[in-house]
């Protein structure tokens, strides 16, 4: 027992100084980099718990989007008994932003790129989670604004939807946001009964005073709507375009004598990035059909 006792405090005797020391140190130094390794863990763990809890949920946003996605292919297919309510393609700009304000939201902006293999190539930005869709009550909360790209070209197949970030510039220029500046312009809507339904134009002449008329009859618009025509122009093939600005707001209206055209959208509102200009140029190039009608051309 003796010699065991004296043996180890020989063994520690032998100990070169300073090394006690060093390795005590060290032990501190493993410590302390496993207790920050393992804090550090902790804190990351703790601050993505806390982005998850804060972030807001876009699932009822994403599936308005993909429900308006679903809308496009049913309006492009080119199947004889479609299940759209358009038979393959023929539809306009006012469709569009249709489905755009069904879903709680409005067309951004609207554009067609001629591509070597496809053809014309259509493309809408649309903004969703302005309001929610529908009457029913719903949590806020679900339906963050977000923003959307849809392209297509011809047939169901070709219709392609992605996120994208948000414009953040109001498009007058003016300070502030333009979620806010939607939000009040969807707001500022005509109160008719439903601007967004399938109506005939015909037998309403082509000119300013024929277009008011038109929106009074058709109650597109109401007495308490304000209601001045900017400008009107000529498409072609019977049809007559116009600007007007009804609230306040950009609105498009597309006057058809053919009776195909009862089956289109006669007024909608103008694109976010038109608002301003609010031009006749631009009504007409948002007049035009989408693709053409197969089902119906045999």
């Amino acid at each position: 027992m003796t010699t065991h006792a004296v043996d180890a405090q020989q063994e520690r005797s032998a100990t070169p100084p300073g090394q006690t020391g060093r390795r005590g140190i060290g032990r501190q130094i493993l410590l302390l980099t496993v207790t920050a390794l393992v804090a550090g863990a902790a804190g990351g763990a703790g601050t993505l718990l806390q982005q998850r809890l804060s972030a807001p949920d876009t699932s009822a946003v994403d599936a308005q989007a993909a429900e308006l996605a679903e809308n496009l292919r049913h309006d492009l297919n080119v199947g004889f008994w479609s299940p759209g309510s358009t038979y393959g393609g023929q539809f306009t700009e006012g469709t569009i932003v249709s489905h755009a304000e069904a879903h709680g939201g409005v067309l951004l902006s609207a554009g067609t790129e001629r591509e070597k293999s496809d053809g014309n190539v259509h493309t809408a930005q649309v903004m969703l989670g302005l309001l929610p869709p529908g009457k029913k009550t719903v949590d806020a909360d679900a339906y963050p604004v977000r923003c959307y790209r849809y392209t297509f070209a011809f047939g169901a197949h070709s219709v392609r939807q992605s996120t994208m970030d948000c414009p953040t510039a109001r498009t007058d220029n003016e300070p502030g946001s333009l979620v806010a500046q939607m939000g009040a312009l969807l707001a500022r809507q005509p109160t008719g009964t439903n601007m967004y339904r399938q109506t005939p134009t015909a037998g309403h002449p082509h000119t300013p005073a024929g277009a008011v008329d038109l929106l009074k009859d058709k109650r597109l618009v109401s007495a308490g709507d304000t209601v001045r025509v900017v400008a009107g122009k000529s498409a072609g093939n019977g049809v007559y375009v116009l600007a007007l600005r009804i609230n306040d707001g950009c609105h498009y209206l597309r006057m058809d004598a053919a009776s195909s055209a009862s089956r289109l959208i006669p007024l909608w509102l103008a694109p976010a990035d038109e608002q301003e200009t609010c031009a006749a140029d631009r009504a007409v190039a948002a007049a035009n059909l989408y693709g053409i009608d197969p089902a119906k051309a045999g």
